[in-house]
């Protein structure tokens, strides 16, 4: 395997993420950030964030699938959120739980998570991009 997640003593631990990947594979892939367009390039799950999480996520595993990887090889994830508040954490982790349960996974690389004011269109609430190492 090409990523150890990893928690530090003297960091705090987070159910839905680790604080730290080390990789040693020897290619990087980059993911273009995935809104929530099904394969024809319309919206799934428009007004819905957790709708739109759970496509996001399956638009990368494609994306990672693509390049012969998959969410084992995720050494990084970055989550854009339109308006973010507190209370959009349920229905972001909502989005995760089913697309971890369609995919077969358990999606814990190192996380982080941007409010924005806009993304590409306005029905699009969030946007996710992946860095992935594999041998």
């Amino acid at each position: 395997m090409t990523i150890t997640l990893k928690n530090p003593e003297g960091l705090p631990k987070i159910d839905v993420y680790r604080q730290v990947a080390i990789a040693s594979g020897s290619r990087l892939v980059f993911v273009a950030g995935q809104v929530s367009w099904d394969a024809e390039g319309v919206t799934v799950g428009e007004g819905d964030l957790a709708a739109q999480v759970e496509q996001c996520y399956l638009n990368v595993a494609t994306a990672l699938g693509e390049a012969g990887g998959s969410f084992d090889d995720v050494a990084k994830l970055n989550f854009y959120v339109v308006d973010w508040t507190a209370d959009k954490m349920s229905p972001l982790l909502e989005g995760i739980s089913r697309a971890a349960a369609k995919l077969g996974i358990t999606p814990v690389p190192p996380a982080t998570l941007i409010g924005v004011a806009a993304l590409d269109v306005p029905e699009h609430l969030v946007e996710i991009e992946a860095t992935a190492v594999l041998d």
